[in-house]
């Protein structure tokens, strides 16, 4: 197993996160780190374990055996299933949950997110309406209420067209320069490579390697077309 540190003070760590199902075990001793700021992937085959890991971090599930370093209060949780209410309004759904999170200021926190995510024009319209795209942000905007340091995303765009991806990853992108840290999973690997700073790269429950998207390349060598070919070739050469 490859393993590197964040060499900045981590934003978030979670240490050896077991989680057992009865006799079978979701995840085996995950460590691992982020970085204020900073943007990671959780990457592997179907049934890795990349949502039990997140629901974890997220406080939604308990580990076995672990920590996590950050409580639920403190870390931002957008589910790949928005938990938003399709009749209600864009400003609606966001006062609503505001409440639920106890936001010291609801309205203050409703208006912010509505100038962040740039959809104060379309505050007062039926979220059922709006766009794939414009739904998702809606999604990552109930994340965001608490103004939480950590955000995590179960697969942010795997509903949305390439423009709808597009736009939402330049928010994301906003989101990380302002010192947010990132961690989502995806299949989508090219956007792994493309959007974050670091890879962690799960198969069934363990952490086979964290890094750059060039480190992994690197450690598979030869002479690759993309990114994703270096990744199942990964996988292929320990059994995956």
């Amino acid at each position: 197993m490859t393993v590197e540190t964040v060499s900045d003070a981590p934003a978030l760590r979670a240490g050896g996160v077991t989680k057992r199902f009865g006799r079978r075990e979701a995840l085996r001793g995950v460590s691992f780190e982020a970085a204020a700021g900073e943007v990671v992937a959780v990457i592997g085959p179907n049934g890795a374990g990349k949502t039990t890991l997140l629901s974890i971090l997220a406080g939604i599930r308990t580990p076995t055996e672990g920590t996590v370093s950050r409580p639920p209060r403190e870390i931002g949780w957008v589910p790949q299933q928005p938990a938003v209410y399709g009749k209600l309004s864009v400003a609606e759904n966001l006062r609503l949950f505001a409440r639920l999170e106890r936001v010291a200021d609801p309205d203050a926190a409703v208006a912010r997110m509505l100038a962040q995510t740039g959809l104060a024009d379309r505050a007062d319209d039926e979220l059922g309406v709006l766009s794939g795209g414009n739904r998702q942000r809606v999604n990552i905007a109930v994340g965001l209420l608490a103004d939480p340091p950590v955000l995590l995303l179960d697969e942010p765009s795997s509903s949305l067209d390439p423009r709808q991806r597009e736009r939402l990853w330049e928010f994301i992108g906003a989101l990380a320069a302002g010192g947010t840290s990132i961690v989502f999973s995806t299949h989508n690997v090219g956007e792994a490579e493309r959007y974050a700073d670091r890879v962690l790269v799960l198969a069934d429950g363990e952490v086979l390697f964290t890094g750059t998207p060039r480190a992994l390349e690197e450690v598979v060598g030869g002479d690759h077309r993309d990114f994703e070919a270096a990744f199942v070739r990964f996988l292929h050469e320990r059994g995956h």
